[in-house]
């Protein structure tokens, strides 16, 4: 494998201790949420709804920004920064429900500048046949944090059990560390030539908006929400293991662990296949593989080879469809406006897991664990099936142009 560009590590690196900040509180915060504040499935649902789309929000406003003052490393910091300053908020809430969400929602925002800014020097850092490579190597660093996030919450826990506040200053301090990576190391690159004024090659309110006239943006975004609206979140996914399996609750974080070091693994081989084969292939691959999952919920006995199966599938279906999505995404979006086209993208994605999550708990709130599963197992079959047809005329290789 050819070596990634040192700007894909370092933003890998950044990533890592950022997660693991991250993962830290979100592997605790189903825990916290619905066993020790005692609320509802359909509460904890609407919690997860801002962890799932309160980004949206300022997504797009941030790519836009990134992409027009071609500062895309000093955008993303900014980001990586609210974040960890969200940390202080979860340490002040004192178990108010809505003092947790409004935290849950500042560290949202952050990831929502972030993210655009951040996969833009990534692809604007790597030859395009090897994009999905590239996003690979950053999402196999990133779940490397995701999957050590949790273990440090739960030997934090498994020591002092009930200490929710010292795993929310550990977060505190690796989200520091994250922000210094990228301020000190981290070099800029923008989608616009030297020399050449934002507006004159397309980089206006006007562009931004234009590129849902490119059909291949277009498609990526209508079947990317369409899946996303039918994808039942991690919390969901490991608060169903929980109660079909009856473990012990002091070992919920562990559940973050095991889907983080599938990720982890398959992330690079799952993209080197994307830029071979076919990144829309391995996509929907993907979503197949969280079928499977699905009805391995809806098992009569869930026993602890279950448990890990729905673990493997849960880390394989990232891998085969988080950074590959961007990799098609930036093949097909012109340069000088790449952070603005992939915000378009995931803004789309996120709205519809927020909708998602919604959705999900109201389901279980008001007809059970079984059903709500059994639903979206049913809509996902449909889902995959409309975004075959609609990515089916998707160039692997297509590339635009300003």
């Amino acid at each position: 494998m050819r070596r990634v560009s040192r700007n894909v590590v370092i933003l890998g690196m950044t990533s890592l201790l950022t997660d693991i900040s991250s993962e830290m509180v979100t592997a605790v915060l189903p825990l916290y949420v619905v066993f020790a504040l005692g609320a509802s499935p359909l509460a904890f649902g609407a919690i997860d709804a801002i962890n799932q789309g309160g980004s949206a929000l300022v997504r797009l406003v941030a790519g836009f920004t990134a992409d027009r003052s071609g500062r895309h490393k000093q955008v993303a910091a900014t980001g990586y920064g609210l974040s960890t300053v969200s940390r202080l908020g979860l340490l002040l809430a004192g178990g108010a429900t809505g003092a947790i969400s409004a935290a849950v929602f500042v560290d949202r925002v952050g990831k929502g500048i972030r993210t655009a800014p951040r996969d833009a020097l990534i692809s604007l850092s790597t030859r395009p046949e090897e994009l999905g490579t590239a996003f690979g190597v950053h999402r196999a660093m990133d779940t490397a944090g995701a999957m050590i996030g949790p273990l440090l919450a739960f030997a934090l826990l498994a020591l002092v059990p009930g200490a929710f506040d010292a795993v929310f200053v550990v977060s505190l301090c690796f989200g520091l560390l994250g922000v210094g990576v990228i301020v000190a190391f981290a070099e800029n690159r923008s989608g616009t030539p030297e020399g050449s004024n934002a507006s004159e090659v397309g980089v206006t309110l006007r562009g931004g908006i234009g590129l849902l006239r490119i059909a291949a943006v277009r498609r990526l975004l209508i079947a990317g929400s369409a899946l996303a609206l039918v994808t039942v979140s991690d919390a969901f996914v490991y608060l169903t293991l929980q109660r079909r399996f009856d473990f012990d609750i002091q070992y919920f974080p562990l559940l973050f662990v095991g889907s983080a070091l599938a990720y982890m693994v398959l992330a690079i081989p799952a993209g080197r296949i994307a830029d071979r084969f076919g990144r829309v292939r391995v996509f929907l691959i993907g979503h197949l593989l969280l079928v499977l999952l699905y009805v391995i919920l809806l098992s009569p006995s869930l026993g602890v080879p279950a448990v890990f199966a729905v673990l493997a599938l849960l880390g394989a279906f990232y891998a085969a469809t988080d950074g590959v999505l961007m990799a098609q995404a930036s093949a097909v979006l012109p340069e000088a406006l790449r952070a603005s086209g992939l915000a378009i993208v995931v803004t789309g994605t996120t709205i519809a897991r927020l909708c998602a999550s919604l959705i999900f708990g109201a389901t279980w709130t008001a007809f059970g664990l079984h059903t709500a599963v059994l639903v979206f197992t049913a809509a996902l079959g449909v889902a995959i099936a409309t975004a075959a047809l609609v990515l089916g005329r998707t160039s692997q290789g297509a590339h635009a142009t300003t």
